[in-house]
């Protein structure tokens, strides 16, 4: 529809169809034949709310996306069709690691094309928009969401966040592309103790400089819609924040899209403390520019005497209805209502070969091999007595809490890809994942996953029959890991370790005698000092979804040599959390060139500051060495450049890929800089014995932060470069920015 048509249609509507544009309703509120008074009900909305709603809310399936929208239709007086949106977050029907593992590829052009993939698998059967990408900053282990998010830090997280909306996208090619909503702006990876929907509060310099940036990326990158976080920005709850989402958002990066709210956040401004009651809290959400009320009749009920009170100006109604309709017609709704849905496309579609394929192309490069002692890996095809243990070993639930709609039945387990490998395979799964699963509660209308606990002889005898398999191989795989409950919205944790029943099996194995590999299975960093003298190996495999077991028994076996390079930093203990490797400098470092005694530096006295595994790491079958950093002046000016240059060599029998990282260092700020920041990376394929020159190039702009002052700038002084495997083990050289 033309824009002058659309201009058109919009002057046709009423108010309360122009307020109704503005609410967003979830599946219960429908049914594939008559409307459903009991949700309606319990959410006080009149039935012209029901027949003037905007968008659905997790409602996909093609057939009954086109019989809701020809019901809505009918009696829709003006034809205006409804928007159907959905969790779709790293996978529909094929899935992908979570993004955590993601993350853990470092590399973004990889993941464009698997959010293709996503892309036309969801809109085959319904999907308009997809909550996705979450590109919050991770920086505590506590936090359940982690599994939802790149990583840790704010410049590799911009990358991927360009990436995967560029993927979901696609360049709007019709049936192979879906709008993309950014979240939770924003900050919502700091929340306090790690706990779910808890405060955030920090200075505007640091969520400037470390937590906005990746939703910008994706506002770059032309996001449709931006959602917003359930935590409070210098102490304003997100949803209500006019300096958030319309000052800096909307007028200073010049977003024009739609703005939602996370599920009921108008309506939890209430318990924020910052509304007395719905009245006020839409009024706060207008006038900051939410579009979007989800799943509360805030909107619906509060918006028309706000504005007959003269508390706001309908012009802010108009504005919304207006982003609303923009995006509807950007979608080609008004010609085709159901977006090309169709079943037997769907069916035609999803989980085709090459799509599985693509999934465990991806998901070898996201497995991380976090410990290798005396080359126990690769494991041999022949010759070599292996056995599998574990709970996760045969189990097809390796997607993760928020692949809502993954296809189980194309799931290849830890156990079916060994059978391919060595034919028959002893197997035990020789404890639970949990012994009692009371803890976890639910969780709306995803299916139970608690799975079967069992208990008594049968729990008796499968961990007899693990260690019977334990002391009769050469080596055992154990497939460990979290309750795919333990991690995901709601999924805070203090205790960050394996569960307890898990780690008693790996103890009684280990003292078998036989060499153990440990393969994990989680949505977010864990504390392994517990375990890590009991594994001989450690490979971290996230939850890897649909081609998972497939993609570790390539590594496992050395078909490909793992190069996947952790996104987060794994803490010795909890209670290092919050965790990151950008830390700030301090007076008083934990330092050898400290003037201070070694107990009044900043430290613990019973874990190291640093990482158990920092942020980059990674172990290959290849073994790489750095030399040779060159820069090609020290001296740099705000128009000129540095070319910088290191020799990677590979001094092993064996070709792999290097994921080769850039840090840089302000020695000297306006205010107290990071002792190291991420600016770049490249990953480069390593013959044997093969020494590869790999270049970066330094520009002024990447010297820019908020500085005393809140200008983000450059300011002249000395600064270290870094280069290496990981933000730990790095050569170094220095320049000066005149």
């Amino acid at each position: 529809m033309q824009e002058a048509k659309l201009r058109e249609l919009m002057d046709q509507m009423t108010l309360q169809e122009k307020i109704g544009q503005l609410v967003q309703l979830s599946g219960d509120v429908f049914n594939t034949g008559d409307l459903s008074t009991g949700p309606q009900e319990k959410l006080g909305i009149t039935q012209e709310v029901v027949d003037n709603c905007g968008s659905v809310l997790n409602v996909i399936g093609a057939d009954t996306v086109h019989k809701v929208q020809d019901q809505y239709l009918q009696r829709s007086r003006l034809k205006i069709p409804l928007l159907f949106m959905s969790d779709i977050i790293y996978g529909y029907k094929t899935v992908f690691p979570i993004p955590m593992g993601l993350g853990a590829t470092w590399n973004p052009d990889l993941i464009r094309e698997d959010y293709k993939i996503i892309a036309e698998e969801a809109v085959t059967d319904g999907g308009m928009v997809t909550f996705s990408p979450a590109v919050d900053i991770v920086r505590d282990a506590r936090w359940g969401r982690c599994l939802e998010m790149p990583g840790e830090d704010p410049y590799l997280s911009s990358c991927f966040a360009k990436a995967m909306v560029e993927g979901f996208q696609n360049n709007w090619e019709k049936g192979k592309s879906i709008a993309s909503c950014v979240k939770h702006y924003a900050g919502y990876g700091a929340v306090e103790a790690g706990r779910e929907y808890n405060t955030v509060d920090m200075s505007e310099r640091r969520f400037r400089q470390e937590y906005l940036p990746p939703y910008k990326a994706a506002v770059d990158a032309g996001c449709e819609m931006v959602m917003t976080s359930f935590n409070t920005v210098d102490m304003m709850p997100a949803t209500g924040n006019k300096w958030l989402m319309d000052d800096v958002l909307r007028k200073e990066w010049g977003f024009d899209g739609v703005i939602i709210t996370d599920y009921a956040a108008i309506q939890e401004l209430i318990g924020h403390g910052v509304a007395k009651d719905k009245y006020e809290a839409s009024k706060l959400a207008i006038q900051a520019t939410v579009d979007i009320d989800m799943k509360t009749n805030c909107y619906s009920n509060h918006l028309q005497p706000l504005i007959e009170n003269g508390e706001i100006s309908e012009d802010l109604i108009n504005e919304s209805c207006w982003r609303i309709l923009k995006l509807k017609n950007k979608l080609g709704l008004f010609e085709d209502p159901y977006f090309g849905c169709d079943a037997k496309l769907c069916e035609q579609t999803c989980c085709k070969p090459e799509f599985i394929e693509q999934a465990n192309k991806t998901c070898n490069e996201a497995l991380v091999l976090l410990k290798n002692d005396n080359d126990v890996l690769p494991l041999k095809k022949t010759g070599q007595k292996i056995g599998l243990i574990g709970p996760y070993a045969d189990n097809p639930g390796i997607f993760g809490m928020w692949a809502l709609h993954g296809d189980r039945k194309y799931t290849i387990t830890v156990k079916k890809a060994l059978e391919d490998v060595l034919g028959t395979v002893e197997y035990s799964a020789g404890c639970n994942v949990l012994d009692d699963t009371s803890c976890l509660g639910g969780f709306g209308n995803i299916p139970s996953l608690a799975g079967v606990i069992k208990t008594g002889d049968e729990l008796a005898e499968d961990e007899a029959k693990a260690l019977e398999i334990a002391k009769n191989s050469d080596v055992v795989i154990m497939a460990m890991g979290e309750h795919i409950l333990q991690s995901g919205e709601g999924g805070a944790r203090t205790d960050i370790t394996l569960p307890e029943p898990q780690k008693q099996l790996i103890r009684k194995v280990k003292a078998t005698g036989t060499e153990v590999v440990v393969v994990l299975f989680n949505g977010r960093p864990l504390a392994l000092t517990d375990i890590l003298e009991d594994a001989d190996a450690i490979l971290e495999a996230w939850y890897p979804g649909t081609a998972g077991g497939k993609s570790i028994c390539n590594v496992l076996f050395g078909d490909y040599n793992p190069s996947g390079r952790l996104s987060v930093s794994f803490p010795h203990n909890v209670g290092q959390c919050p965790l990151y490797y950008s830390q700030y400098s301090t007076g008083r470092p934990s330092s050898p060139d400290s003037v201070h005694n070694t107990r009044f530096v900043t430290h613990y006295l019973d874990v190291p500051n640093e990482a158990l595994f920092p942020f980059g790491y990674g172990l290959s079958y290849h073994k790489a060495r750095y030399s040779n950093l060159v820069l090609d002046t020290d001296k740099m000016s705000k128009d000129s450049t540095i070319h910088v240059s290191v020799d990677v060599t590979n001094e092993s029998d064996v070709a792999g890929i290097e994921t080769v990282q850039l840090y840089i260092r302000d020695l000297v700020g306006s205010v107290v800089r990071p002792i190291l920041e991420l600016k770049g990376f490249k990953k480069v394929q390593l013959q044997p014995h093969e020494t590869v020159n790999v270049s970066f190039e330094i520009t002024e702009e990447m010297l820019r932060f908020y500085t005393r002052s809140m200008k983000y700038e450059s300011e002249p002084g000395d600064f270290k470069v870094f280069v290496g495997c990981n933000s730990m083990n790095l050569i170094s050289t220095s320049f000066t920015l005149k």
